[in-house]
């Protein structure tokens, strides 16, 4: 049986992206398809499990890796997102949603030997808590806030409160929200807080995204480490290929703070180009060589 470090699962979308210039881009996208390679580029062995239709399996071929490392996990759908961006910084959009994939079920997992199974949400709905509970049993557990906050209504995106989130944060080896989903989460405006409540309601380790910085704390010791992107043409995914690449480095041994110094140089180096990261570990080493010293 094949051994992995990290299994990074989620639906993959068909993305229409608009900037603030009206400017339209389609594109395959999820944070399944953003993590993945920043994760690989880091120097983990990772698979991802990919929910998408059958007709879409094309987008398997964007992840550019073996084909054994990449699983189609059956769908009669695959999500279908549009997001507007109304600024250069990309940080104020409308997004919504055609179509949503199914969830995926513990029956669908791959059975392969895995330290850390990565729950790579877009919508709540996408992991029913049967999975969760399975996840804990097989290893240890990760999860975007993202995929247990945005709610699919209508098409529309609206956000709530996670209703479980008491039950299933003790599950969560690591957490990965940004800044305003920390706030739905803790009613919390200070990241450093709302990573603190984080921990004490059971998540071990908490990474919190923001366009300046990103936040790591586990319990013990908070870090942070400045985005120094030159432009932001590449901003979608930002805190997708941050937490790929995080938990690959957590995985293989780093140490948090360096992990979360790879990481934010990895997305600020990301951010540069549109899509998602196709560099490699020296060009992440490099950046950091020249921009984190």
């Amino acid at each position: 049986m094949k051994q992995y470090d990290l299994m990074i699962l989620g639906p993959a979308t068909r993305d229409v992206n608009i900037d603030y210039t009206g400017a339209e881009d389609r594109s395959s996208g999820g944070a399944v398809t953003f993590c993945t390679p920043a994760a690989v580029a880091a120097g983990a062995r990772v698979l991802a499990a990919v929910k998408i239709a059958a007709e879409d399996r094309d987008i398997l071929e964007s992840f550019r890796m073996d084909p054994e490392d990449v699983v189609l996990l059956p769908s009669e759908k695959t999500t279908i997102m549009r997001n507007e961006y109304f600024t250069p910084d990309r940080e104020r959009r409308n997004s919504c949603c055609a179509a949503q994939s199914d969830p995926i079920t513990p029956a669908e997992l791959p059975d392969v030997d895995c330290r850390l199974y990565h729950l790579a949400g877009l919508l709540y709905g996408d992991f029913p808590n049967e999975l969760i509970e399975h996840l804990h049993t097989k290893g240890m557990v990760s999860a975007d806030a993202q995929g247990f906050l945005r709610h699919n209504e209508g098409g529309k995106m609206v956000f709530h409160d996670w209703a479980d989130k008491r039950k299933y944060l003790p599950y969560m080896d690591f957490l990965k929200t940004d800044a305003a989903e920390a706030e739905i989460l803790t009613g919390l405006t200070d990241r450093a807080e709302a990573a603190r409540v984080l921990h004490d309601w059971g998540a071990k380790e908490i990474l919190i995204s923001h366009n300046t910085e990103m936040l790591a704390f586990d319990g013990k010791t908070l870090c942070t480490c400045p985005v120094k992107a030159r432009n932001l043409s590449g901003r979608t995914g930002r805190g997708d290929t941050t937490f790929g690449a995080y938990l690959a480095m957590r995985v293989t041994g780093a140490g948090m703070e360096e992990a979360l110094r790879y990481a934010t140089a990895c997305v600020s180096l990301k951010m540069e180009t549109p899509g998602v990261f196709r560099g490699t570990r020296a060009d992440v080493e490099a950046y950091l060589e020249q921009f984190y010293q």
